[in-house]
C-alpha cells in the first residue's frame, strides 16, 4: 500500500508522450483515483477509530461482499465482524507510519530522479517506459532516425512525401573518419563522434551498401557482417578478407578510404578504385534488374554505391582545392540521378560555388531547390540570406538606417535573415563567433544545434568573406531574434515535480495525523461530508423511487 511510489511511477508512464492515446489516458485516471482512494481509506481509518458512521458507510460500500447482514451468523456477518476486529486492532501509529513510509519512498524516488535528469538530461522512468513498455503496448514509431535513397522511380515521390517528416539526417558535409576525424583522437584522445551518431551510420551503411542477395556473393556476405561490427579495426580487416575473395568489391574499397587512410589523397585514390569496380557493378545489375526482383534490388544497392562513391570524390576534389573539378562531378551526378534529390547533393554544390564565390550560380541552384515543396535546410535558407546581404552589406549602416529608413533592397536582406533565423535559431551564434564550434557530427537535427554546427563549420568563411554581412547579420538578429535564439533549457520533467509534491503531501498528512488525530478526524469528515453530498442526495432520491430488496440482491449479484 505504499501508493506514493506506485502512483508516480504510474503517472510517469501515462504522461509518456509515446504512448497509445486511449492507454494513456486510462493510466492518468487510474493513478488519480490510486491517490484518492489511498487518502480516502486513510481518512476512514482516522475516522473509524472516533467510531464515525462515515467510516461505517463507506466501509459497507467496499466491493468485497463485507455488507453487514442483520443475521450475524451468516457469512457476510461473519465477514463484517473479522474486518471490524481488524480494524479495531489498529492504532493511529500504523496509519501514521503508512503515510510516512509513502512519503520516504517517494522522496527516495524524487532524488534518484533529480539525480538522473542532472546527469543524462531525461527521466529514468520516461526512458524506461520508451524502451521497454512502448514494444508491449504496440507502439509503432513513425519518425525514420535517417533518411533512405534509391533510385527507383515508382519509390521517389513516396520518399519525396515522407522526406519533409524526418527529423535526423545524414550531414551532406560529413567528414572522413579517417583523414578528418581521428586527428582529433590523436591530438586529445576523445573519440569525435558519439555512439548514437555511429550506430545511426552503421544502419544507413546496412541500407545503402547490402542487399538480400548478398549471401549469393562471399565478398558482400563478408561486407554484409563488416557493416554491423562495432569495432574499427574488425571492419577494416573483414574489409581485406572481401577483396581476397574479390579484388573488384566495391564497398570494401569504400570501407578502407573511409576509415583506414589518414590523409585525403590517400582516400581519393582508394575512392577511385571503389569507382572502377562500381561501374562495372552497376552496368551489370543494370542490365538485369527488371529479370527478377532480386535483380532489382542488387541494382538499387549497386546505385547507391556508385552515387556515394561519386559524391565522396567529389568531397575530395574540393578538399584538395580542386573546386572547379568538384562542381564539374557534382552538376553531373545530379544529372546523372536527377531523381536523388533528398541526397542533398545541391548542398555540397552551393558550398564549392561559394568558395568559387560564383554567386550568380549559386542563384540559380537556389532558384531550384528553394521550393515550398522541398524540405528546407539551414544551408538553403541562410545561403539565400548571404546572397541578399550581400547588396547592401558593404554600405549598411545601422544609425542611418535608423534615420533614413530601409530600401527596398535592405528590406529584403532583413527579411530574407529573418526567415533563415525562424527555420534555425541557433546558426547565428556561430557565424558570429559568440559560441566555439567543434567538429560537425556525421547526422544532423533539422533545425537543431547539430545542424547549425555543421553549417557554420563549413560556411563560416563565405560569411566573413561579404564584407559587412555578419554586421548585419548581428543587427537583424540581436534587435529581433535575440530571445528566441538563446537555446532552450531543458525542462524539469513532469515526474520529478509529480513526485515532489506527493513526497511532500503525504508528510504534512503523516505528521499532521499524528499530532493532531482529533482534528484531522474533524476535517477527514467535513471533507467527505461535502464530497458524498450530492451523491448523498442522489442515492436518496433513487432509493425513494426504487424497493429496498433491490439493493439486497443487487449486493448479492
Amino acid at each position: 500500500m505504499v501508493f506514493g511510489s506506485c502512483n508516480s511511477s504510474l503517472r510517469q508512464i501515462c504522461s509518456t508522450p509515446t504512448l497509445p492515446g486511449s492507454a494513456g489516458v486510462y493510466v492518468d485516471i487510474a493513478c488519480y483515483l490510486l491517490l484518492l482512494n489511498s487518502l480516502l481509506i486513510l481518512s476512514v481509518y482516522v475516522l473509524h477509530k472516533r467510531n464515525s458512521p462515515w467510516a461505517r458507510a463507506y466501509i459497507q460500500s467496499m466491493p468485497l461482499e463485507l455488507y453487514p447482514s442483520d443475521d450475524l451468523t451468516s457469512s457476510e456477518g461473519q465477514a463484517w465482524k473479522i474486518v471490524t476486529a481488524f480494524l479495531n486492532t489498529l492504532t493511529p501509529k500504523f496509519y501514521v507510519a503508512l503515510t510516512g513510509t509513502s512519503s520516504l519512498i517517494s522522496g527516495l524516488i524524487l532524488i534518484f530522479e533529480w539525480w538522473y535528469f542532472r546527469k543524462y538530461g531525461t527521466s529514468f522512468i520516461e526512458q524506461v517506459s520508451v524502451s521497454h513498455l512502448r514494444p508491449l503496448l504496440g507502439a509503432v514509431d513513425n519518425n525514420s532516425p535517417s533518411v533512405h535513397f534509391t533510385a527507383s522511380n515508382g519509390e521517389a515521390e513516396s520518399n519525396r512525401q515522407n522526406v519533409s517528416e524526418c527529423k535526423v539526417w545524414r550531414n551532406p558535409l560529413n567528414l572522413f573518419r579517417g583523414a578528418e576525424y581521428s586527428r582529433y583522437t590523436w591530438v586529445t584522445g576523445r573519440e569525435p563522434l558519439t555512439y548514437y551518431d555511429m550506430n545511426l551510420s552503421a544502419q544507413d551503411h546496412q541500407t545503402f551498401f547490402t542487399c538480400d542477395t548478398d549471401h549469393v556473393r562471399p565478398a558482400d556476405a563478408v561486407m554484409q557482417k563488416a557493416w554491423r561490427e562495432r569495432n574499427a579495426q574488425a571492419r577494416m580487416k573483414a574489409a581485406y578478407q572481401a577483396l581476397e575473395l574479390n579484388n573488384e568489391c566495391a564497398t570494401a574499397y569504400v570501407l578502407l578510404a573511409e576509415e583506414e587512410t589518414t590523409t585525403i589523397l590517400e582516400a581519393e585514390k582508394l575512392f577511385k578504385q571503389a569507382l572502377k569496380a562500381g561501374e562495372v557493378c552497376y552496368r551489370r545489375s543494370q542490365q538485369l534488374q527488371h529479370h527478377s526482383p532480386q535483380q532489382e534490388a542488387q541494382h538499387r544497392r549497386d546505385t547507391n554505391v556508385l552515387v556515394y562513391i561519386k559524391r565522396r570524390l567529389a568531397m575530395c576534389a574540393r578538399k584538395l582545392g580542386r573546386i572547379r573539378e568538384a562542381v564539374k562531378l557534382m552538376r553531373d551526378l545530379m544529372k546523372e540521378f536527377p531523381l536523388l534529390s533528398m541526397l542533398n547533393i545541391h548542398e555540397n554544390l552551393l558550398e564549392a560555388l561559394l568558395e568559387l564565390q560564383a554567386y550568380a550560380d549559386v542563384q540559380v541552384v537556389l532558384a531550384k531547390y528553394d521550393d515550398i515543396s522541398l524540405p528546407k535546410s539551414a544551408t538553403i535558407c541562410y545561403t539565400a540570406a548571404l546572397l541578399k546581404a550581400r547588396a547592401v552589406s558593404d554600405k549598411f549602416s545601422p544609425e542611418a538606417a535608423s534615420r533614413r529608413g530601409l530600401s527596398t533592397a535592405e528590406m529584403n536582406a532583413v527579411e530574407a535573415i529573418h526567415r533563415a533565423v525562424e527555420f534555425n535559431p541557433h546558426v547565428p551564434k556561430y557565424l558570429l563567433e559568440m559560441k566555439s564550434l567543434i567538429l560537425p557530427p556525421e547526422h544532423i537535427l533539422k533545425r537543431g544545434d547539430s545542424e547549425s554546427i555543421a553549417y557554420a563549420f563549413f560556411h563560416l568563411q563565405h560569411w566573413k568573406r561579404v564584407e559587412g554581412a555578419l554586421n548585419l547579420l548581428h543587427c537583424t538578429w540581436e534587435g529581433t531574434f535575440h530571445e528566441v535564439s538563446v537555446y532552450p533549457k531543458k525542462e524539469l520533467p513532469f515526474f520529478i515535480l509529480f513526485t515532489a509534491g506527493l513526497c511532500s503531501f503525504t508528510a504534512m498528512l503523516a505528521l499532521l495525523t499524528h499530532q493532531f488525530p482529533e482534528l484531522m478526524g474533524v476535517f477527514a469528515k467535513a471533507f467527505f461530508s461535502t464530497l458524498f453530498a450530492p451523491f448523498n442526495f442522489v442515492m436518496e432520491k433513487i432509493e425513494s423511487v426504487l424497493p429496498t430488496s433491490f439493493w439486497h440482491l443487487l449486493t448479492r449479484i
